[in-house]
């Protein structure tokens, strides 16, 4: 049984379409498309569960306002340099986030963000490695991350 039968019937028609048509190329294509509609079936992911989908909007609009700032905040920092004490860093924080959506949300957050960048993340360790533009304070990007983002996440999706 095909999981995806439109798509596997699309592939079909394009390969006709890029390779001409032909017996030979008609089983090739068939093939092809068989398969791949079994793989994207594979890699489908989970449906995400909103609990609370009512506060997306909060979520958007304080990320969204939180871009806004860094990008003034990069912007001075790449005019006017870096004040005393400040510096380019890696920080590595800890979460408690495991919904694959939220994380994925967090990290779209994160890394559309000027100034900060996820770099890698450990579902063993539930650790995220950052690199940060302009770290000052270690405790309080961790805190302003989990304060603001995380917990909303965890309500949304828990």
């Amino acid at each position: 049984m095909l999981p995806y039968p439109l798509l596997t019937l699309s592939l079909v028609g394009m390969w006709l379409l890029l390779n001409g048509f032909s017996l030979g190329h008609l089983l090739l294509g068939t093939f092809v498309a068989v398969f791949a509609s079994w793989a994207f079936a594979a890699l489908r992911p989970e449906k995400p569960r909103l609990r609370k989908w009512y506060l997306l909007p909060k979520l958007f609009m304080l990320a969204f306002s939180d871009i806004i700032r860094s990008n003034i905040a990069v912007a001075r920092v790449i005019i006017g340099g870096r004040p005393k004490g400040h510096h380019s860093g890696f920080l590595l924080l800890p979460l408690e986030l495991e919904d694959r959506t939220a994380l994925a949300l967090l990290a779209v957050i994160l890394t559309s963000t000027p100034g900060s960048a996820w770099l890698e993340y450990d579902s063993r360790e539930r650790t995220v490695l950052l690199h940060v533009l302009d770290l000052v304070d270690e405790e309080a990007w961790v805190s302003t991350i989990k304060n603001r983002y995380e917990k909303l996440l965890m309500e949304i999706f828990a």
